[in-house]
């Protein structure tokens, strides 16, 4: 079974290409939406030990752990000591599960791939790139973004040049939604051709 590792900044059209790859019977295991369902279950009770006052009956109050968080290095460090191992559990059940519906071919689309070195992981990076003045508009249509909360963001994330650069592919998503469709396609034949000459 090849892993492909997809990752991209913020904005720069990464979901929706995972969904391309979906529909291409590839299983995607999508590590912000499982960070998202830990913060309504098992992380609730170890993330109101470690920080005080950050959730509530419901689960995580992502505003609330955001304030504590998001600039402080020390506080992000501690929260994904917490969060990271859990991820690796779900991530683990889902490769099971995917060799036992016979998947040739399986993405996990982390956003930190390579800040977290998850590229060990998988058997191919893909990054998804789009310009500046794209990704930004992107981002800032969002409800509840601000430039300010944009930017911390990016101080968190890899340059995008740098993703580039370290990434086995790069598909750009600001061609529209037909030229990304066709550079996914393009990038699953060369990973299957690569890895038919491997394994002969």
């Amino acid at each position: 079974m090849i892993k492909i590792g997809l990752t991209g900044s913020i904005g720069m059209g990464k979901t929706t290409t995972g969904k391309m790859f979906i529909a291409r019977g590839c299983p995607l295991h999508d590590a912000d939406a499982t960070v998202h369902a830990l913060y309504e279950q098992e992380a609730v009770p170890l993330i109101e030990a470690e920080f005080p006052g950050t959730t509530r009956p419901e689960g995580v109050d992502r505003a609330a752990l955001s304030k504590r968080v998001l600039g402080n290095a020390d506080a992000m460090k501690r929260l994904e000591a917490l969060i990271h191992p859990l991820v690796r559990e779900k991530e683990q059940e889902f490769f099971e599960q995917a060799r036992l519906d016979g998947a040739e071919i399986v993405v996990l689309d982390i956003p930190l791939l390579f800040e977290t070195g998850a590229e060990n992981r998988v058997d191919v990076t893909l990054v998804v790139t789009a310009p500046k003045e794209v990704q930004r508009e992107r981002v800032l249509a969002r409800p509840g973004m601000t430039s300010e909360r944009f930017e911390a963001i990016l101080a968190r994330q890899m340059p995008d040049a740098e993703k580039q650069a370290r990434a086995d592919y790069s598909l750009d998503t600001g061609q529209g939604l037909k030229a990304a469709e066709e550079q996914v396609d393009a990038i699953l034949d060369d990973i299957r051709s690569r890895f038919a000459d491997r394994d002969k």
